[in-house]
C-alpha cells in the first residue's frame, strides 16, 4: 500500500519529531500499543536504534489484546521492547479509585520507568501524550510532570488526527485502531477496582468484538453493564438486543443497558473536566 501523502505542515512536525529525538542520548517510551505511543516508539527506535526502548506495563488494566499487538507490533517493527508489570493494583489509593486514579497509576508507571532509566542508562522518559489530550480530565499528565517526562507529539503541536496521519503515512498497522483507554477507565470514579472486576469487563468487551463492534465501551456499574457503541453500530446493536444481553450476562452482569448517547470517550470525566496544561 502506498504511503499517504502528508501537508507542508505535518511534513514539518514529523521532521521536527525526527530532529528532537534525534538530539536525544537515549530514550524509554511508555508504549501501549496504541497510536499516540506507537508513532513515539516507532519514530524512536527508527531514529536512535538501540539507545531507543518501548516498555510496556502489562498488568491487569491494560487488555490482554493490546498487549498482545503491542508485542506483535514491536517485533514486526524491529524495536527493542520489554514488558513489565507495574505496581498499581496494589496501592489503596488506585483501587479506590478516586477522580485521580490515573495519577496514580502513571506514577507506578514512571516509577518504574526512571528505573530502568537510571540503572541502564537513558536520558529521556517519553509518552505519547498528544495536543487533544491537554483539555481532558488527565491526572496522569501530573505525574508525567513530576517525572520530566517528555511529550514529543505536544512538542511538536501534533493532534489526533495529526497522529492518525503520521501513522498511515509510515504504514503503521494500527494507524486507525480505535482508542482503546485502560480497563479502569470503565468504573464510575469511587467504584473500586481489582484483578477480578478488570477481568469481567476485559471479558465482555471480548464479546463485543467476537459479535463483530469495533468501537465500544462496556461501562462496569456494579449488576449493570453499560454498552456504549459507536453510532454507526447502534442500529445492529439493537438487532441483537437478545445475543448481547446473552453474551453480557454470561459474564456476570445481572442488568444490560444500552447508552443511547453512543461510544464517546470518557464519558464517566463528564461533569469533572479540569484543564490540564503543558507549558
Amino acid at each position: 500500500m502506498a504511503p499517504q501523502l502528508l501537508s507542508i505542515e505535518l511534513t514539518a512536525k514529523l521532521d521536527a519529531l525526527k530532529a528532537s529525538l534525534s538530539a536525544m542520548e537515549g530514550a524509554l517510551v511508555a508504549y501501549s500499543g496504541g497510536v499516540d505511543s506507537s508513532l513515539v516508539a516507532y519514530l524512536a527506535a527508527e531514529v536512535l536504534g538501540a539507545k531507543a526502548l518501548a516498555v510496556t506495563s502489562g498488568s491487569a488494566s491494560l487488555k490482554r489484546s493490546d498487549l498482545r499487538l503491542a508485542e506483535r507490533l514491536a517485533d514486526e517493527w524491529g524495536m527493542r521492547h520489554r514488558v513489565i508489570v507495574t505496581d498499581e493494583l496494589s496501592k489503596p489509593d488506585y483501587r479506590a479509585n478516586p477522580v485521580n486514579r490515573c495519577f496514580h497509576c502513571k506514577t507506578s508507571l514512571y516509577t518504574a520507568l526512571a528505573d530502568i532509566a537510571r540503572q541502564e542508562g537513558f536520558t529521556e522518559i517519553l509518552n505519547g501524550t498528544n495536543t487533544d489530550d491537554l483539555g481532558d480530565h488527565r491526572p496522569g499528565l501530573i505525574a508525567a510532570q513530576d517525572f520530566a517526562v517528555r511529550s514529543p507529539l505536544v512538542e511538536a503541536s501534533v493532534n489526533k488526527a495529526g497522529v492518525r496521519a503520521l501513522a498511515a503515512h509510515l504504514g503503521l498497522d494500527n494507524a486507525e485502531k480505535p482508542q482503546s483507554a485502560c480497563l479502569s477507565s470503565r468504573f464510575p470514579y469511587g467504584a473500586s477496582i481489582n484483578a477480578e472486576r478488570l477481568a469481567q469487563v476485559e471479558q465482555a468487551e471480548e464479546r463485543l468484538a467476537a459479535l463483530g463492534f469495533v468501537e465500544f465501551r462496556v461501562r462496569h456499574h456494579e449488576d449493570v453493564a453499560r454498552l456504549e457503541i459507536g453510532a454507526g453500530e447502534l442500529q445492529r446493536a439493537l438487532a441483537l438486543r437478545e445475543a448481547l444481553e446473552a453474551e453480557i450476562q454470561a459474564c456476570g452482569y445481572r442488568f444490560v443497558a444500552l447508552d443511547l448517547g453512543a461510544f464517546r470517550s470518557g464519558s464517566l470525566n463528564e461533569g469533572i473536566i479540569e484543564a490540564t496544561n503543558i507549558e
